[in-house]
């Protein structure tokens, strides 16, 4: 599809991210319905993508939003998420970011310690504002993804761990400016085994049963999110299979009356409808391999150096006989490689490449490292 629409966007500087906007529009109606079929509720993870006109699209939708900073807050709000449908997570939250969320009476706030608990009540009783919160309790189960966006193992810095919970729950107790109406889980992230969501079912009925015990009754429960999206099949597969993923939560998981349940779904709504394009500005032959050097690094894509992510590279512009490369950037880092091997079309000076499925956590996590420009975003609609 990409080499059919070169022509829109040929003259473009690059690199630049280029984002579907259709495709986008068709995987949140897909999630959408999914979750509706069951009353659940989504909030979409900004981390993934903060783009302005992305959030616009998202918003439309009706979707709430999960941030995990006070900027990321604020820019749902400015791209009109309601302050009732925003949550807000993360183990190191400042106190200017809790004010700040205080100040706009946003949904929840998802509390990791109870060091948060303290802080959070303290403010709340300078505001005279009560804050509304949920313990995000770790369940101490294993996503099977990537050691580096594992999140719900004990070894992990996210989450309350189940033997401080009773020490957690005293204060929440005797917090006068704390009002306590959920809990959160979130194990990790692209994960693609989804049984891992049964077990994560089967723990939170077992804590659930610990509040029950306790006689709390907590109106609602936020499950994370995590859902992987398919890096090696762009194509084939554009679009998660929400069906599966809601509906192994309606089979396994066992709400209490009138609970509401909320997702924070990210990655697998944005993932597939972005590309990286960049051009190739050299070609180096090597000893034992070929280089193509883009004019993209990890200043625009982090993710194949920060965790060793695979992306799909495609030569949009080269028709001739396949040859290896290891495709790297320009950043003066050598570490800056997109990937090794690569069996391509022969690649030339000028060459057009595309670096698939960079929608999460691609614009977002740029930088300006080697005081590089950041990229823009271009839009196919």
């Amino acid at each position: 599809m990409l080499k059919e629409r070169i022509s829109e966007w040929a003259a473009v500087p690059t690199p630049f991210y280029l984002y579907n906007l259709d495709l986008l529009g068709q995987t949140l109606q897909a999630a959408q319905m999914a979750a509706a079929k069951y009353n659940y509720h989504i909030h979409y993870a900004l981390k993934a993508n903060s783009n302005k006109a992305i959030l616009e699209l998202i918003n439309s939708f009706g979707f709430g939003a999960d941030c995990v900073s006070g900027n990321e807050v604020n820019r749902a709000l400015k791209r009109g998420f309601a302050a009732e449908d925003i949550v807000f997570a993360g183990v190191g939250k400042s106190d200017a970011e809790i004010n700040f969320a205080l100040q706009n009476d946003i949904f929840c706030f998802n509390c990791e310690s109870s060091a948060e608990i303290a802080v959070i009540n303290e403010l709340a009783q300078q505001q005279n504002r009560p804050a509304r919160i949920a313990l995000r309790i770790n369940p101490n189960v294993d996503a099977n993804t990537h050691k580096h966006i594992t999140t719900g193992l004990e070894e992990n810095k996210f989450g309350i761990n189940l033997w401080e919970l009773d020490a957690v729950l005293q204060l929440v107790q005797k917090s006068s400016y704390i009002n306590l109406i959920g809990l959160h889980f979130h194990i990790g992230s692209q994960i693609t085994n989804l049984s891992v969501y049964q077990k994560l079912c089967e723990r939170v009925n077992e804590i659930q049963d610990l509040f029950i015990a306790r006689n709390i009754a907590l109106p609602h429960i936020n499950l994370g999110g995590g859902l992987g999206v398919d890096y090696y099949h762009p194509d084939e597969n554009p679009i998660p299979d929400f069906e599966t993923y809601f509906n192994i939560f309606h089979q396994n998981l066992k709400p209490q009356p009138e609970q509401q349940i909320h997702f924070e779904l990210g990655r697998s709504l944005v993932a597939q409808c972005g590309t990286l394009i960049s051009k190739v500005l050299y070609v180096k032959k090597g000893l034992t391999t070929n280089f193509a050097i883009l004019d993209a690094g990890m200043t625009e894509l982090l993710r194949p150096m920060l965790y060793q992510a695979y992306h799909k590279i495609e030569n949009l512009t080269s028709q001739l006989p396949a040859e290896k490369y290891d495709v790297v950037g320009p950043i003066c880092e050598s570490t800056d490689c997109f990937a090794k091997d690569v069996l391509l079309p022969e690649t030339k000076r000028h060459d057009l490449f595309a670096l698939r499925t960079a929608g999460a956590y691609g614009e977002v996590m740029a930088s300006e490292y080697n005081l590089r420009n950041k990229a823009k975003a271009v839009y196919l609609p």
